[in-house]
């Protein structure tokens, strides 16, 4: 399992950047690529993924509103930001309402994005562990109740 690659959803409108981020990135990492938030919603109900990067200007969906309409069906996933133009209410929005990790500017820095993916994915999995923890304490001490109730009850 340590040798898992990190799965992300790349979501841009623009042919060339999903295809350059997938050459980029690859290697390294389980890459979909997604040329708008509809197709990147139907990819997310088929394959698990752990990291999501979108472009904030897109037609019919910008970015945060992709994110806004999949966080409540899709919680889990990190989600990072990016947008070509210094437009800081879309910023605040992708924090507030997207509930994003991170927000990246266009054309992004290949060394900057790799290290944003290798945090999102950290803590990432220090949240599914949380949770993992947290329901095998909640299976616990449904077990202790029980066993408490039984010697209660004999």
């Amino acid at each position: 399992m340590a040798d898992k690659k990190i799965a992300i959803l790349y979501v841009d409108d623009e042919e060339n950047n999903l295809i350059s981020f997938k050459a980029a990135f690859r290697i390294k990492y389980q890459v979909y690529t997604a040329i708008s938030g509809d197709e990147a919603i139907r990819i997310m109900e088929t394959k698990p993924v752990e990291v999501i990067i979108t472009d904030q200007r897109m037609p019919n969906m910008t970015g945060v509103e992709f994110l806004e309409k999949i966080i409540e069906k899709f919680p889990d996933p990190m989600r990072i930001l990016l947008t070509g133009y210094a437009d800081m209410s879309a910023v605040v929005d992708a924090v507030n309402k997207g509930k994003i990790f991170h927000y990246l500017a266009k054309p992004w820095d290949e060394n900057e994005l790799d290290m944003t993916i290798e945090r999102a994915y950290e803590v990432y999995k220090k949240r599914k562990d949380v949770k993992e923890m947290n329901e095998k304490l909640a299976v616990s001490n449904d077990q202790l109740e029980f066993l408490l109730r039984q010697k209660l009850l004999s």
